[in-house]
């Protein structure tokens, strides 16, 4: 741009290699003079019509003369040209900056003003709830908190502050049903000990609410077709909070495995274990939990290993072994291994175990590479390694992607299932048929044989449409 040329009067004198220049001083007595002039005009088409651009030329530099007198570099206001949808669930489109030679950005966020959002109510204060799905709530767009349910007066009192949720919208579990007069909550979120999902599941249906219920869905899969019944008699949306099936990393993996990036996947080595120290804790009861290791962690391998390759196992092979010594594995096994085969001919070799040092991931195995995926399991820190040749050499490659808080996206999927009124993806009939998988593996271990399941060849066979997520 040519240099400013503008006398005392503000009239626009001629630039160019012949135009006279200013001196100091009167340079900026006229940049002072351009800046407030640039407010004004910034202010004007802030309030035109949206999407418009600021005309050019326009002055890049000026001065602001403080309340001492100090005279300090600045320029006029500029807000990036943009375009503005109308809908609240569409992203504000910014004006381009990024080459294509780096990554791209994400779209801007679009968080629903409150009153559009749906409501939740959580069922159960424990870790998962304070630690991580409480929290995730302040990265939803579509959700937001609005009830709690409790057996701990002092827990409600407390999170009800910390969380904004009014005290007449806090219940103990007797209070339970007293939910269906609260038009705030359109959805359950039950996170309780696995033997009370078929109970409160089933309660918050009659309610008149949508459920999102942990998993292991149930202890039974008599219980988890009680739960979908239900649902079904009420009306209402029923979805098992399989995080994984929503994780962008573990989503990236199914997508290759289904092109055949390279080749058809032969074989999958999957282990999720974790190391625990209260033998009091409502996971080392079986009556509560309804298993150790399997049903808790180890249904991550199962459920995983399916929805990544799409299909389902027609038999199973599995082991189970506990520490007679150790007090924590009285009642629930300590550790399970087991084999799943599948139509296609893919071997999965998969273990969980409740007395070893963190560990979770797996390696999917094709014809041509192989996919590894570290912390596959976990709530966050996934590390994506592939490995294929290329003539004289291996390539091996660590895929980034851009990671999302997992709660917060299953969550404000499920929003937008009820919004919209469209079938979950993660469906109970999903977890109606891990649990019926996980009986099969125990019954295999009892018996020392393999069992089979029926066979069933269709392709995702218990999920819902697929999702689309941004």
């Amino acid at each position: 741009m040519s240099p400013l040329n503008v006398p005392g009067d503000g009239q626009p004198q001629p630039t160019g290699p012949q135009a006279p220049l200013m001196n100091r001083k009167g340079f900026l007595q006229v940049a002072s003079g351009a800046v407030a002039v640039g407010a004004v005009g910034s202010l004007m088409a802030s309030c035109q019509t949206q999407g418009q651009t600021p005309s050019y030329p326009v002055p890049t530099s000026g001065t602001y003369k403080t309340p001492t007198g100090q005279q300090v570099p600045t320029s006029p206001p500029y807000s990036p040209p943009a375009t503005v949808p109308g809908e609240a669930d569409k992203p504000i489109e910014l004006e381009a900056w990024k080459s294509d030679a780096d990554r791209k950005s994400a779209p801007v966020p679009t968080p629903l003003p409150a009153d559009q959002r749906v409501g939740y109510a959580l069922v159960g204060l424990g870790h998962l709830t304070l630690e991580e799905i409480l929290p995730a709530f302040g990265q939803c767009k579509k959700s937001k908190p609005v009830a709690l349910v409790s057996g701990s007066p002092e827990k409600l009192q407390k999170v009800a502050k910390q969380y904004g949720i009014k005290p007449t919208s806090c219940y103990s579990y007797a209070d339970y049903d007293k939910l269906k007069d609260n038009s705030e909550v359109q959805v359950i979120y039950i996170v309780l000990p696995n033997s009370m999902h078929a109970e409160f599941t089933i309660r918050g249906a009659q309610a008149g609410k949508h459920i999102l219920c942990e998993k292991p869905m149930a202890n039974s899969s008599a219980e988890c077709q009680a739960m979908i019944d239900a649902c079904k008699k009420a009306n209402r949306k029923l979805m098992v909070a399989y995080r994984i099936h929503y994780e962008p990393y573990n989503r990236y993996v199914r997508e290759q495995l289904q092109k055949n990036e390279y080749g058809k996947p032969k074989f999958v080595d999957a282990f999720n274990c974790q190391s625990s120290a209260n033998p009091q804790h409502w996971r080392h009861i079986k009556a509560l939990a309804g298993g150790g290791a399997l049903p808790d962690i180890g249904l991550y391998c199962l459920n995983t290993t399916r929805f990544i390759l799409g299909e389902e196992p027609t038999e199973v092979f599995a082991y189970t072994q506990s520490d007679p010594n150790n007090p924590l594995f009285k009642e629930v096994e300590e550790v399970c291994s087991w084999q799943m085969k599948f139509p296609s001919g893919v071997i999965a070799n998969c273990a969980t175990h409740y007395n070893v040092h963190d560990s979770r991931q797996y390696r999917v195995m094709t014809e041509r590479g192989w996919y590894e995926l570290t912390n596959a399991y976990a709530y966050e820190g996934q590390k994506l390694t592939t490995s294929r040749a290329d003539g004289a050499i291996v390539r091996q490659e660590n895929v980034s992607i851009t990671p999302k808080n997992q709660f917060a996206t299953e969550i404000d999927y499920f929003s937008e299932c009820v919004s919209d009124d469209k079938a979950p993806y993660s469906t109970g009939e999903e977890g109606l048929q891990d649990q019926r998988i996980m009986e099969a593996i125990y019954q295999s271990a009892r018996e020392g044989r393999p069992v089979k399941l029926p066979a069933i060849d269709k392709k995702d066979a218990f999920r819902g449409p697929e999702p689309n997520l941004q």
